[in-house]
């Protein structure tokens, strides 16, 4: 690969590729992506989705909303270290091409924004939630009118393939058709790949799917119009990754260790002595012991060491990348920036006692629960509605049940395929909130 492809400003609809040089400086053409990103409603809708603990009233607790965007934030660092590296490396980038450090700064933080926008209510337990629906529920049924691939990608609903409808919308009806520069496309995928074929493989880019059925022409059309590596033969689509999109997993990575552990501890869920244990072993090369000491609150003195453990983070991140920037750019590193990190011991630490004290406490557990009923009854009772408008079996209760859709959702869709993912694409887009509110409306315990 090369990075002049990879950087690339076409956006959905140009015909011809668009050159940095020609863009208004005033306004930097991959800062638009941010723009855009963070105007569009399905952003908007992260204010009220769980990143940790469902429906929590609790102030301080992380929503997928300020996660995306501290994530920005942490991505925006990662791209313009790393992109300062490259700059020095291939000059000709900036002086043929115009290229600047902080336009890798602008792709890696809007597709680190957008990195959750795609995922359902109630964090990851939603997507669960969805693909047995499929798999061990009701939605069983409807197997065998599917492809292999399509059935795949219902029972292992996948929160970035839906991201990428929404940034996309290259289906009718999606929410979403920002028209985003390929480029920033290119680091949002992370797993660039169909759902099938699933095989045992160590290469990171194939933990999940980046990729609906319905999307993967326009999918192809993006990764090989930048130049990506194609890792699938056949009928197969696959890619080796854009190399940005490993700033945008190591970002994720870095804020979530780190910032739902501080979540954690604000909760009363980790004490604050195994919190100062875990992080002072992140930061004791750079840790400030006159002002650590001035500091009086637990609030404060977690702070301080979850800001310095980020910023040792994103170095060794940076480190990492540039050390094997060749080998990436030959789709020969199959691993996470941070898998490779100096501090993955102590990653794994502090994400092993998240676990334990965090994801699998008594609230977090009991919400999950709340929010696997809700999303299936959802799915049931909505699904069953369009099919039966399809087959001429449409009851007076269909009718109102499909009068609660949005009209942007009433749509067409004669396939069986199309018309799930439809349902399903609609219920990822549902707040926690508005999930639960539209559940109490259907089992009749809302009535104003």
């Amino acid at each position: 690969m090369n990075w002049e492809q990879l950087l690339s400003l076409k956006r959905q609809g140009d015909t011809s590729k668009r050159l940095r040089v020609e863009q208004d400086d005033t306004r930097l053409g991959f800062e638009v992506d941010y723009d855009r990103i963070i105007f569009s409603s399905a952003f908007r809708s992260l204010q009220d989705k769980t990143q940790v603990i469902p429906l929590s009233k609790t102030d301080f607790v992380h929503t997928r909303l300020t996660h995306s965007l501290e994530v920005s934030v942490v991505g925006r660092s990662l791209g313009r270290l790393v992109g300062k590296k490259i700059i020095e490396k291939y000059p000709f980038l900036k002086e043929v091409h115009g290229y600047h450090m902080n336009d890798f700064g602008a792709i890696v933080a809007a597709a680190s924004l957008a990195h959750d926008i795609g995922n359902p209510p109630f964090g990851h337990s939603g997507e669960k939630a969805i693909g047995e629906y499929f798999s061990i529920g009701n939605g069983q049924q409807y197997k065998e009118h599917l492809s292999d691939k399509e059935w795949q990608d219902l029972i292992d609903f996948e929160g970035n393939a839906n991201g990428f409808s929404v940034l996309t919308a290259s289906r009718p009806g999606i929410e979403g058709g920002l028209r985003i520069s390929y480029a920033t496309l290119g680091a949002f995928m992370k797993y660039p790949k169909e759902s099938l074929p699933k095989k045992p493989t160590n290469n990171i880019a194939d933990k999940k799917y980046g990729f609906f059925q319905t999307d993967k022409d326009f999918f192809n059309k993006v990764a090989a119009d930048m130049g990506m590596l194609p890792n699938k033969s056949g009928e197969d689509i696959g890619f080796e990754r854009h190399p940005l999109a490993y700033l945008v997993e190591a970002a994720d990575d870095i804020c979530y260790t780190i910032i739902d552990f501080e979540d954690g501890i604000n909760l009363g869920l980790v004490s604050e002595d195994y919190a100062l244990e875990y992080l002072i072993k992140l930061v004791k090369d750079n840790i400030g012991v006159a002002k650590y000491k001035t500091l009086t609150t637990k609030e404060d003195r977690i702070s301080y060491l979850r800001a310095l453990a980020i910023g040792s983070l994103i170095n060794d991140a940076v480190r990492v990348f540039i050390e094997n920037e060749e080998a990436i750019l030959e789709g020969k590193f199959p691993f996470a920036l941070m898998d490779k990190s100096q501090y993955k011991a102590q990653m794994d630490d502090i994400i092993n006692l998240s676990v334990q004290n965090i994801y699998q406490s008594r609230e977090v557990i009991e919400k999950e629960i709340v929010g696997y009923q809700i999303i299936q009854t959802l799915l049931d009772k909505f699904i069953t509605a369009f099919n039966n408008k399809y087959n001429g079996k449409t009851s007076n209760y269909d009718t109102l049940i499909l009068k609660m859709l949005p009209e942007k959702h009433h749509l067409e869709k004669e396939g069986l395929y199309e018309r799930l993912l439809h349902i399903c694409h609609y219920v990822s887009l549902l707040t926690d909130g508005n999930a639960l509110e539209l559940y109490e409306t259907i089992n009749g315990r809302k009535t104003t």
